[in-house]
């Protein structure tokens, strides 16, 4: 559920938030409240605004997946933002808790992503198919422990659930995404992957925002791997 601290950098343009795992981002058929009406009625509240709360979702993540999503609370902002998605001047980088250890450690993935709208899962092939879409990422191990390790993915292209279906391809599903392959559920429904840094040219001011959203606190395996990135950065 959103509150006003899960907001992580927010000007006349801007607002970019924490979203908690198993928050929708926008609304969707089945009628549930989602992240973009929440952080509407809250403006609305918090500002005294007499009329419509103008917001648009640049950066929509899975459900499931917790971490930063960036809003434009102007229409300017979000015609250039969205532009700048498409030409992909918006770095995004995750955190995943894999099941294995990638090997390499380090490296480039590339696969054909083709999406089943009937299952809403998505598979990577290695060859090209018929409507799949070309799907690239990096990857870097950042830390290893006995039974999982923390990787760091910058998504080169946003296909649906790219990551999560090009990591299972490599054989490194995510902790507690049982579609794409991981040995046991977690609670909620959430799997261990985290909208990390957001960085971007300022669609107005043209200065660099780099936004990077804390890892759920309440997850004692996000906590610890955290707490050791912190020490080796140190």
């Amino acid at each position: 559920m959103f509150r006003p601290d899960d907001i992580l950098y927010e000007d006349n343009h801007l607002l970019i938030v924490n979203k908690h795992g198993g928050d929708l981002v926008q609304p969707d058929p089945s009628g549930e409240s989602a992240l973009e009406d929440r952080i509407k009625a809250f403006i609305k509240e918090r500002d005294a605004k007499p009329g419509e709360v103008f917001l648009g979702v640049v950066h929509r993540i899975d459900r499931p997946v917790s971490g930063a999503v960036l809003f434009a609370k102007t229409s300017k902002a979000l015609v250039r933002l969205n532009e700048m998605i498409r030409e992909g001047h918006i770095r995004k980088i995750y955190w995943a808790l894999t099941e294995r250890t990638p090997e390499p450690e380090e490296g480039q993935l590339t696969h054909y992503i083709l999406r089943d709208g009937r299952t809403n899962r998505s598979r990577a092939y290695d060859a090209p198919k018929p409507e799949a879409k070309l799907g690239k990422l990096r990857y870097r191990t950042l830390n290893v422990a006995t039974h999982y390790t923390l990787v760091e993915v910058e998504l080169l292209t946003g296909r649906h659930h790219q990551i999560r279906a090009q990591l299972s391809k490599i054989g490194c599903p995510i902790r507690g995404d049982l579609k794409y392959g991981a040995k046991r559920s977690l609670p909620e429904g959430g799997i261990s992957l985290h909208s990390r840094t957001i960085a971007f040219d300022h669609p107005v001011r043209h200065e660099l925002i780099a936004v990077t959203a804390p890892v759920p606190q309440h997850d004692n395996l996000w906590a610890h791997f955290d707490s050791e990135f912190a020490i080796h950065q140190s």
